[in-house]
This record gives structure tokens, C-alpha cells and sequence, in this order.
């Protein structure tokens, strides 16, 4: 069979995808990966520079699918800030569930360690971006909102999200329910909590468990 002589960023998403979850891992190469799924390796530099650079750009997809989802609900427009926040955490874990053996195998190929947050750059700046937007400095939970700097908040719910990931990670409940509870519970003491020590103290705990 001849070799596809163009291929698209999402094909070659979707093949490394599937590449890593049949092998279990990366593959060997770029060229063996090219060859397995019959395209040529240039085709693959013409989108991403290497393995690495398609592993952040996965994750950030990830969160972009999610928030495009989450934009059509119909309702969405009516959620307060809190509720919007909530419904990215269910969408983008569900996606995250429907790519389990991906997801899973990449996070433990990095570790889970400060070397996975170089994996989650991109996702980082979409999620940042999300936060901002929701213009947390205005929630109304507490009076000392006004004295919180907007990158600490965003900071502070950043280390939160990775602390949900790593609770994913080891979630064995039947379509991860109990990461459910956990989004809720979290979510809700998190804003309730958004002072300045709050969150100097969540940013330590994700310090320390991701260390």
C-alpha cells in the first residue's frame, strides 16, 4: 500500500494515540511510528517537533475539546462562576476518562513528579486562561477578595487541578465516580477558601505531593 503523502495534525494525534495505548508506551521512534501507520516521517515534522511537543499538545486539546463542549450546553451562559468551574472539571475528567490507558501511561511515563508539570505547559495555559476569564476576584465569597493578586488565585486552583489529576490517577471506581465527589468537594472548599494563606498553602501541598 503506498504511503500517505499528507496527513493532518489530528490524523497523526489519533494514530499516536492508538500507537501508545497497543505498545503500551511510546514508540521506538518517529520513523517506526511513520511506518506503522503508513505515512512519511516528514509528514509527522511538518506539525510537531517530537514526541514531547505531541504529548503537551494532546493534553491541551484535551482541555480545548472540553471547553468548546462545555460552551454549547445551552445553560452554560446562565451558570454562575462557581458552576462554570465545576462543569470544566466534569467535562475535561470525562474526556480524560474516555482516553484512560493514553492519559495514564503518559502521566506514568513522565512520573509523577515537578517532571510531569513540563507535560502539562500547554493544558496549564488553557486552564489559566479559563480561570481568568471567569474573573474569580469578583466570586463575593469573601471580603478579602479585592486584596488577592489574580495569579495567585489562578496559581492557587492550577496546583488544585493537578492535585485532581494525581486523585484521577488512582481513581478504580466505575467511570471514576469517586473523582466526581472528589471534584465537588474540592471545588467547593477551594473557593470558600480563596485568601491569600489558602492559597499559599494549597500551592505548598501541590509542592509537596507532586515532589
Amino acid at each position: 500500500m503506498a504511503k500517505k503523502r499528507k496527513i493532518e495534525e489530528a490524523d497523526i494525534i489519533d494514530f499516536y494515540m492508538d500507537a501508545v495505548v497497543k505498545y503500551g508506551g511510546k514508540p521506538s521512534s518517529i520513523e517506526d511510528f511513520a511506518n506503522d501507520y503508513n505515512f512519511y516521517p516528514d509528514l509527522f515534522y511538518e506539525h510537531f517537533e517530537s514526541f514531547e511537543i505531541l504529548d503537551k499538545a494532546i493534553f491541551k486539546t484535551l482541555m480545548d475539546i472540553s471547553i468548546v463542549n462545555l460552551k454549547e450546553v445551552p445553560e452554560y451562559a446562565y451558570f454562575n462562576k462557581k458552576d462554570k468551574l465545576l462543569s470544566l472539571y466534569y467535562t475535561f475528567f470525562e474526556n480524560l476518562t474516555l482516553n484512560r490507558d493514553f492519559v495514564v501511561l503518559t502521566i506514568q511515563d513522565y512520573g509523577l513528579g515537578f517532571s510531569t508539570l513540563s507535560l502539562f505547559n500547554e493544558l496549564k495555559k488553557r486552564f489559566i486562561d479559563f480561570i481568568d476569564s471567569l474573573q474569580l476576584k469578583t466570586f463575593g465569597i469573601s471580603d478579602s477578595l479585592d486584596s488577592i493578586h489574580k495569579n495567585s488565585i489562578s496559581e492557587g486552583l492550577w496546583v488544585q487541578f493537578l492535585l485532581t489529576i494525581r486523585f484521577w490517577m488512582t481513581d478504580d471506581s466505575e467511570k471514576c465516580q469517586k473523582t466526581d465527589i472528589f471534584i465537588e468537594k474540592s471545588v467547593n472548599t477551594g473557593t470558600e477558601l480563596l485568601n491569600t494563606k489558602s492559597l499559599d498553602n494549597l500551592i505548598d501541598l501541590g509542592k509537596f505531593l507532586y515532589a
